[in-house]
């Protein structure tokens, strides 16, 4: 064993690997993730905030299962309630697999089916926009968030436009004693008509945030929940139209995977997961955690097939069903990939997810230490770390995400596109850019509207390879781990970027210089598209 493992194992050895499960990380790579080591090729996989892998003993009970059992259509029965008088066993099957599901994804947020219900969807975006259409807005309602969020959460002000309901940006600061949300009014294409009457109690208000930043890793107080629920005056300082019932949605695609909201102490309203993120399989499938009373407040436009107990095609009749599954989940669920789901949380369950937590923070934390230490030979500081952090004292609450842009000697930035290439030819995989989380990533790296106006007129697009403009970055490089996660990939990472990035003094005295893409004298532009930067404005 090296030195350095040595010393990781010696301040982090109670929580590395996990001790207490059956199996450590390493037999878990060994065993589970043997494509990562191909003709002694090992690949460091470091995206599992945009994807985590799945297992090979997790796929393998997928395909058993769906090779020795017949699982019908079950949209002939309510999945639901027990209805054991089915001409169907095909669908009976079904119907006891998806229940069993449904339970599962409450489990994993300690929501008690008394209180919640689980809505399957083709994802977290859809779960998403499915509370965006059916929210009761009205010319009274406000729609808040903090600046860091996904834009699939920004987008849901677009339905709120449709009825001139109010907007605002939060910017989000906790500290041990208070939590306080400053807010910012949306500036929208067309004026807002606010009403001049004062809002009744009947007037539905929206507050959505994370429960973690998937720009910066950062985690946020859950305490916001049951604040802006139970005295949302508190902190919502502002004119009387932010009054009335204020509902809460957590954005937990990203969060679910290491440290899932517990519904049981901060009952959220609404919540939303992605499956592919908790246990790599299977992808187009989320859900909608809703609170039974909040579902009863949503408004339903369209009607499909297993959503309707009766219809009549030449007149204007309707029966809808009481279910709050059935009323949203259009057409037939994707029984199969729900049937899978079961294999992945049986994996999580037996690493534990408090496990998985302590065992992805502290590999992102040692990370963060050995590039707030990294210094060039003429003593410039290498890297800029995103979220919050400093080397006086890193956050207990970071998520398993590292967010940074290198410097060179002279504090020029590097690219981070230059960074992406680089690692992909070190067999390193990472993610660039700002991660369609466009508040974010104006916030920590300092770009003003301005700044992102000109982005704009620059004529740059989404995914380019153009990643800085007027000597700013506009995106950066994150890595994110998962549960498989090892400290030879953490380790393999900090070697790259020392040998690829920083300039050290050879014994000899002369300097050795990163290798480096060659620096392009060409003006470089931000990547972000226009309808990201768009969404990012506020006042």
């Amino acid at each position: 064993m090296n030195t350095g493992k040595e010393s990781f194992l010696k301040e982090f050895g109670n929580d590395y690997g996990y001790p207490n499960a059956p199996f450590n990380v390493d037999q878990i790579i060994a065993s589970q993730f043997k494509r990562l080591d191909v003709s002694n090729e090992s690949l460091v996989y470091l995206d599992h905030a945009g994807s985590t892998l799945y297992s090979e003993s997790q796929m393998e009970a997928v395909l058993k299962d769906l090779t020795t059992s017949v699982y019908g259509n079950p949209r002939i029965l309510l999945c639901t309630i027990n209805l054991r008088n089915s001409q169907s066993d095909a669908s009976m099957a079904t119907c006891d697999i998806v229940r069993e599901a449904r339970q599962q994804v409450l489990d994993h947020c300690k929501a008690s089916p008394k209180d919640y219900k689980c809505i399957f969807t083709s994802g977290a975006t859809a779960a998403l926009k499915l509370v965006g259409e059916a929210f009761p807005w009205s010319s009274r309602s406000n729609f808040m968030y903090t600046m860091e969020n996904h834009n699939s959460v920004l987008g849901i002000r677009e339905n709120a436009y449709i009825d001139d309901a109010g907007h605002h940006g939060g910017g989000f600061r906790s500290t041990s004693s208070s939590i306080k949300v400053s807010q910012h009014l949306i500036q929208r294409r067309n004026q807002v008509r606010f009403p001049e009457e004062v809002p009744t109690g009947s007037t539905h208000n929206l507050f959505a945030f994370p429960s973690e930043c998937n720009f910066s890793g950062v985690r946020f107080n859950l305490d916001l929940v049951n604040i802006i629920k139970e005295d949302a005056e508190r902190i919502l300082t502002g004119p009387s139209m932010l009054k009335g019932c204020w509902m809460v949605l957590i954005d937990a695609a990203k969060g679910c995977a290491t440290k899932p909201p517990d519904l049981s102490k901060y009952p959220a309203d609404f919540v939303v997961i992605s499956f592919y993120k908790l246990f790599g399989y299977p992808t187009g499938l989320g859900a909608l955690i809703v609170r039974s009373e909040a579902a009863k407040m949503l408004k339903k436009t369209y009607f499909s097939g297993g959503t309707v107990a009766a219809s009549i095609a030449d007149i204007d009749f309707v029966k809808r069903r009481d279910g709050i599954e059935e009323q949203f989940e259009d057409g037939t669920i994707s029984f199969l990939s729900i049937a899978s789901i079961r294999h992945g949380f049986k994996l999580l369950n037996t690493l534990t997810i408090s496990a998985i937590s302590r065992h992805t923070s502290l590999l992102s934390t040692y990370v963060r230490k050995q590039l707030l230490a990294l210094r060039h030979e003429n003593g410039a500081v290498v890297c800029m770390l995103y979220g919050g952090f400093s080397s006086e004292k890193l956050c207990n609450e970071s998520g398993p995400i590292v967010t940074f842009n290198l410097k060179r000697p002279d504090g020029s930035w590097f690219g981070y596109r230059e960074v992406e290439k680089l690692a992909s030819l070190s067999r390193i995989q990472l993610r660039t850019g700002c991660f369609c989380n466009p508040g974010a990533c104006a916030k920590y790296l300092g770009l003003s509207h301005l700044d992102l106006l000109s982005n704009i007129e620059a004529g740059h697009v989404c995914w380019d390879d153009y990643d800085i403009i007027h000597g700013k970055p506009t995106g950066a490089v994150r890595v994110s781990f998962g549960y498989m996660s090892t400290f030879e990939d953490a380790k393999k990472l900090i070697d790259f970027i020392v040998n690829s990035f920083v300039s050290l003094p050879h014994q000899s005295g002369q300097v050795h210089l990163p290798r480096s893409i060659p620096y392009s004298s060409e003006v470089k532009f931000y990547h972000e598209d226009f309808t990201e930067l768009r969404s990012s404005l506020r006042l």
